[in-house]
């Protein structure tokens, strides 16, 4: 991007601004589907300030622009904001502003802000929209600046999409819209408005590749014992998938006849939604005789619980991608003494080795390979002109995962490729006794993500160490990387971890300027054991085939039980995937694997 192009765009908005009588407007990251990762029709925050992290939050006032995002990004943004006209707001820091405080002292009374109500959640906007009117602002929400201003917007995707048969899935998509209803029954509502992307690809076990890394596709959707209707450009189904669903009972039209539908509902229907997984918009399109539901989505719970298919994908995927995790550890072993790696070469050989495995689709995420320094910046993304050479000395952190048809993969490692010193070896010891922890959790029915947190942390607290990110998140099934409800992190969140539930187990450390550490595994919550006393247990399962180098562990630190943990966890890496591999690779694993 040239330098230019920022503050060309930055005057471009402030001149719509003007025509519109707007004195600040808020750019989010998302879309109108309120997804992590947008199609780049909606990838308009990051056009208009250059930050191209995944999170974080756009302002412009006819003075002042700012970007707010949180500590994964700070040095990122700090990097790629310079000389936009943009100011960066470190968010959870304590001189940081609150971005609505911010905009209320900028406008002030009598002012108007604006929003693209499409692409901001109904929670937010809701919030914000109470805040502004105390102070005697008022939000305008009709306005996509972008429409305008961006010369050349790509267009909302209409590439086609594909389903998954039940022997992938596991249930039909009769059998989820019958517990969907179900639900609703036990809500009082009479229909659900779907919104988000990877609800819907489960929903209709569709698939599509509209978005980067996530394989889903753009749509709508509205289920009710009444009807189930898909909101989706019908161009994006082949005439055997239209004819599939009509069969099943689901009417497909236009994917922008959402709103004149849901505009339309029945007077006095009970609607159920969730407020931040709706949009402004489509929320204030529900007519003012209906009853909203407003709930975390039963959707989305019972797609976090997967079906014994689904693990059994999971379980597969993992061992394609613990196949090509090894070829690809040999081959780095072998090239970075003869000087032959940087961080892009990394992601380029990960993905070199995976796209050999059966029923790969793609990367699940943007690799994040960090030597040195760089494995500092959390959600660090290597490009070629600043790519850091990856010396035989030091750390390398490692996080990346795959896309395959029966499961979805997501696995850091920190490896030594050279010398460590005494402070890299002690620190990825304490991330490893917190992985250790998590992993052989033991805990009762009810519990939540939160209540296990300190598992993870408590060895780096011990020593007056901490980090900044969760725990752990929700990953679908050959679909979003990143899932709810369930996560593990300090926040509080009321979703119970429950048998089925796949998360991620991944504590880390992380020194500015000098190294990152990150061990992360998927784990399976289980049932564990049962009394009529006590009620019922759960553990986790870990399904992650790798190493965990142990080249940086100072064993002294590690308990008996955790060096038993580690070393049953080898040995289990090495008996599934010996079979997979030809004599050089077995041994290979057979030597780092090898008990401590």
């Amino acid at each position: 991007m040239k330098t230019n192009e920022i503050p060309e765009r930055l005057a471009a908005m402030r001149q719509f601004m003007e025509t519109k009588n707007l004195d600040a407007f808020i750019i989010p990251s998302t879309d109108a589907h309120l997804s992590e990762y947008p199609p780049k029709f909606w990838e308009s925050r990051k056009w208009i300030s250059g930050f191209t992290g995944s999170a974080g939050t756009a302002v412009v006032t006819k003075q002042q622009a700012g970007v707010w995002t949180d500590s994964r990004y700070f040095l990122q943004a700090a990097d790629e904001l310079s000389d936009t006209g943009f100011d960066l707001f470190k968010m959870g820091q304590a001189d940081t502003p609150d971005m609505t405080d911010w905009i209320i002292e900028q406008v002030g009374r009598d002012g108007t802000v604006g929003i693209d109500g499409l692409v901001y959640a109904a929670s937010e906007g809701n919030a914000l929209k109470s805040k502004l009117d105390a102070a005697g602002i008022a939000l305008n929400t009709s306005f996509d600046p972008f429409e305008e201003i961006r010369k050349e917007r790509p267009e909302i995707p209409k590439n086609k999409i594909f389903t998954l048969p039940v022997e992938v899935t596991g249930e039909t998509v009769k059998s989820k819209i019958e517990r969907v209803n179900t639900e609703l029954k036990k809500l009082q509502a009479d229909g659900v408005i779907v919104v988000t992307l990877d609800t819907i690809a489960w929903l209709f076990n569709l698939r599509g590749n509209d978005v980067d890394y996530n394989p889903v596709a753009v749509a709508y959707a509205y289920v009710s014992e009444k009807e189930t209707v898909l909101f989706i450009e019908p161009d994006k189904l082949t005439d055997e998938i239209a004819n599939s669903y009509k069969e099943q009972g689901i009417k497909i039209t236009g994917y922008n006849d959402i709103f004149e539908y849901v505009a339309n509902l029945p007077e006095g229907s009970a609607v159920c939604v969730t407020g931040s997984k709706i949009n402004y918009k489509l929320l204030h399109t529900i007519p003012s005789t209906c009853r909203i539901i407003d709930v975390p989505s039963p959707l989305d719970l019972m797609k976090s619980v997967k079906n014994e298919t689904e693990l059994k994908g999971f379980r597969n995927a993992m061992i394609k991608d613990g196949v090509a995790l090894v070829k690809f550890y040999m081959w780095l072993e072998k090239a970075v003494p003869a000087g032959e790696v940087n961080e892009v070469t990394v992601a380029e050989k990960l993905y070199e080795y995976r796209s050999q495995q059966e029923l790969f689709v793609g990367e699940s995420f943007s690799t994040i390979a960090g030597y040195g320094r760089n494995g500092a910046v959390i959600h660090y993304s290597a490009i070629p002109e600043t790519a850091l050479k990856v010396e035989p000395k030091g750390l390398l952190l490692i996080d990346s995962g795959a896309q395959y048809k029966d499961g979805t993969t997501d696995i850091t490692r920190t490896v030594a490729v050279g010398k460590l010193t005494k402070q890299m070896k002690s620190d990825y010891t304490l991330v490893l006794k917190g992985h250790i922890a998590l992993a052989t959790a033991i805990y009762p029915k009810g519990t939540r993500g939160s209540q296990l947190d300190i598992l993870a942390r408590k060895a780096l607290w011990d020593n007056g160490l901490t980090y900044w990110h969760g725990t752990g998140h929700g990953i679908g099934h050959f679909l979003n990387v990143h899932e709810g409800p369930q996560n593990i992190r300090l926040e509080e969140n009321p979703t119970q971890l429950q048998p089925g539930m796949v998360t991620s187990n991944e504590p880390g450390v992380y020194r500015a300027n000098q190294y990152g550490i990150r061990i992360e595994n998927l784990i399976v919550t289980q049932p564990h054991e049962k009394s009529d006393e006590f009620g019922e247990f759960y553990n986790f399962e870990t399904i992650t085939l790798c190493p965990i180098d142990t080249r940086p562990i100072s064993k002294k630190l590690l308990t008996k039980k955790e060096v038993k943990w580690l070393n049953k966890y080898h040995e289990w890496v090495y008996a599934t995937l010996k079979g997979h591999l030809n004599k050089e690779e077995k041994d290979w694993l057979k030597e780092k694997t090898k008990s401590i």
